[in-house]
């Protein structure tokens, strides 16, 4: 190399380093991030599935989905990922990309099996299989954790179906049809007969448990999940006229939260999971009686813990609210925080994402899904602006 070619590229060295020096001097510090022309892609991490379930109406064709940006609390547009006839309430299979819906298929009333796909940037849901129930509509449905048994609920005849799940998830066969019998006739309408309204399991997967709101009772049953059976075990006993319907078990698995539809209270129970058992500690209101009489038709619908298990949170149908408590695990005690409206009309179903940041609340009548921010110190809910045109938004599920 001469030394005209090399001094111009030494210059060039010296005059480069000086840049740097002159940067850090001034605590700036650069990345291979920073550079403007490798800019990075939005953190897929921040974008949550959401799945909304519909009811029947001539708006709706059948199972939707958003996202949840888990930083800014915004809903992307919603699109349709499968058609059926009332897709009401939706479960997600324990390990595998499945989704499952009770709904009608060819007119027949069927616990459905679907395939998810979210990859290439579109959410998409592709139809396995499906089973008749034999005895009606369900209105609930859930998968164990071991994602061998799904149960069923149904309102109407006021029974439990136990199906059997394949290694792919697919669905085997129903394994039984359990009827409830009786009625506590508190409510001559809604209590003249059994209503079985939500399934669920105790954190060791020992017991299933069915709140019936025509008995006023949920029922215990002992749960053999590997070979999809139930037996009755017990029940525990709500308050005459209470009408249960959907029950949470807070963090620790020492208590249970029962929401009675038709009183709009909560009841809260202690929970021997040794024994199965439940034994009642307190019933708060979720409205209060001066402001049901205000409505011409009002029921509680949904009910949500906290994922920090210090919040619990109810919905109102006709009061349209959110009704929020703060939660002391050392007496069960439930604390009423506030009462937010849901921005929307018939919140029949809410949730709260993984992060514990957004609740997302639906509006059946009013076709939304609205987005509320948490706060994590008082439990206190702010509306975010962001809400979504969602056909008969009936059950709000994220996903994994």
């Amino acid at each position: 190399m001469s030394r005209s070619s090399y001094l111009p590229m030494f210059s060039l060295t010296r005059l480069g380093l000086f840049f740097v020096a002159l940067l850090v001097a001034n605590g700036v510090t650069m990345t291979a991030q920073d550079s403007p022309k490798k800019k990075q892609p939005q953190n897929q991490q921040e974008m949550l599935d959401v799945w909304i379930g519909t009811g029947r109406s001539q708006l709706s064709q059948g199972i939707y989905h958003t996202q949840l940006n888990t930083s800014t609390g915004k809903l992307s547009q919603v699109t349709l990922v499968a058609e059926a006839d009332g897709p009401g309430f939706l479960a997600l299979h324990p390990k595998l990309p499945i989704l499952y819906t009770v709904c009608e298929l060819d007119k027949k009333p069927v616990v459905a099996a679907y395939a998810v796909d979210t990859g290439k940037g579109r959410a998409s849901l592709k139809l396995v299989d499906s089973v008749e129930i034999g005895d009606g509509g369900a209105a609930h449905l859930s998968v164990e954790p071991t994602g061998h048994t799904l149960l069923t609920a149904q309102y109407g005849t006021g029974s439990v179906g136990v199906f059997a799940l394949n290694d792919d998830g697919s669905i085997r066969s129903r394994t039984q049809l359990v009827k409830h019998e009786g009625g506590s006739k508190v409510d001559p309408k809604r209590q003249e007969a059994p209503h079985a309204h939500w399934t669920g399991f105790s954190p060791d997967n020992r017991f299933a448990f069915v709140p019936d709101l025509g008995l006023d009772k949920v029922v215990i049953y002992r749960l053999d999940a590997a070979n999809s059976k139930i037996e009755p075990h017990g029940f525990g006993q709500l308050p005459a006229g209470s009408g249960p319907r959907h029950m949470k078990f807070d963090n620790s698995g020492r208590f249970i939260f029962v929401l009675n539809e038709l009183a709009l209270t909560i009841t809260v129970f202690r929970y021997d999971a040794q024994a199965g058992n439940m034994t009642p500690i307190e019933t708060v209101e979720t409205v209060p009686a001066s402001e049901k009489d205000k409505e011409q038709a009002i029921s509680a619908s949904e009910i949500r813990v906290h994922p920090n298990g210090r919040f619990v949170y109810s919905a109102n149908r006709g009061h349209d609210t959110i009704t929020a408590f703060s939660f002391d695990e050392s007496k069960g005690h439930l604390t009423f925080i506030e009462r937010e409206h849901v921005r929307g009309a018939t919140p029949r179903n809410f949730n709260i994402d993984p992060t514990g940041k957004w609740l997302l609340a639906a509006g059946q009548d009013s076709h939304t899904l609205a987005a509320f921010a948490i706060d994590p110190k008082t439990g206190e809910l702010t509306y975010n602006r962001s809400c979504v045109t969602t056909p008969s938004a009936i059950c709000v599920l994220f996903g994994k």
